[in-house]
């Protein structure tokens, strides 16, 4: 589904992401964790080119998304992207908010659209907020909707960029419910986060980086009870700590 090969990008000196070469088949789950600045952000961005990249070559699905003539909209609306903040339109109530994507770009009809959205909000627990609007809910529902709204273009691929790191602690769950349901249904998932218990129990393989590289790559089990590199055993002892409510 991934395939990145010896990607490089400088914000002015700053070496952000390093000869970067990954691959993530279709139907896996990977993590993507590492100290702050170390460039996972920056690199699930890239996937949907959100920010440009100064070298190498990047693959989605079998095409370079950076071919010449791609038309970039019509791409980014293949890939499911749930960010840190909600980004919902305010002005549309949550089933309008899920349903307008697939009207305007895939040409659903209204009413099919709106069905199709039901059914998603049913499947995160929020059928019944459909005509309310965003202000109404609480960011974790705000953040269920991100997730459904992402879901009714029918992605092959669903990123997540620190999803929970704006709510609130008891919302956090609630969140990783449903992207832990995505991933038992098969989607192939990238997913940046904090949230180590989330990787342990749901990821196939976690990544970790630092300094803009990718130090280790191993399943949950080798990575939380055997790290090889010496910054991965740094930054798991950090937040075993007692001050870490991680595990």
């Amino acid at each position: 589904m991934i395939k990145i090969e010896n990607v490089n990008k400088w914000y002015g000196p700053y070496h952000a992401l390093a000869d970067i070469s990954e691959s993530v088949p279709k139907g896996e789950v990977v993590v993507v964790c590492g100290p702050s600045g170390s460039g996972k952000s920056t690199l699930i961005r890239t996937l949907n080119r959100l920010e440009p990249i100064a070298s190498g070559r990047i693959e989605i699905d079998g095409q370079d998304i950076h071919a010449p003539g791609l038309d970039v909209n019509r791409f980014r609306s293949r890939i499911g992207f749930v960010f840190q903040q909600f980004n919902l339109f305010p002005h549309l109530t949550v089933l309008q908010n899920c349903a307008v994507a697939p009207t305007h770009l895939l040409g659903l009809k209204r009413g099919e659209a709106e069905q199709r959205a039901m059914l998603l909000l049913e499947r995160v627990g929020l059928a019944d907020k459909a005509r309310v609007y965003p202000s109404a809910l609480s960011g974790g529902q705000q953040q269920r909707v991100a997730i459904a709204r992402a879901l009714a273009m029918q992605p092959p691929l669903m990123l997540f960029d620190e999803p929970t790191s704006a709510l609130d602690p008891e919302m956090v769950g609630e969140v990783l419910l449903v992207m832990r349901d995505l991933a038992r249904d098969g989607m192939t998932m990238v997913c940046v986060t904090h949230e180590m218990g989330f990787a342990r129990e749901v990821a196939d393989r976690v990544l970790f980086m630092d300094q803009g590289r990718v130090l280790e790559r191993a399943v949950p089990d080798e990575f939380f009870n055997r790290p090889q590199h010496a910054r991965a055993q740094k930054f798991l002892a950090d937040i075993r700590s007692p001050f870490s409510r991680q595990f």
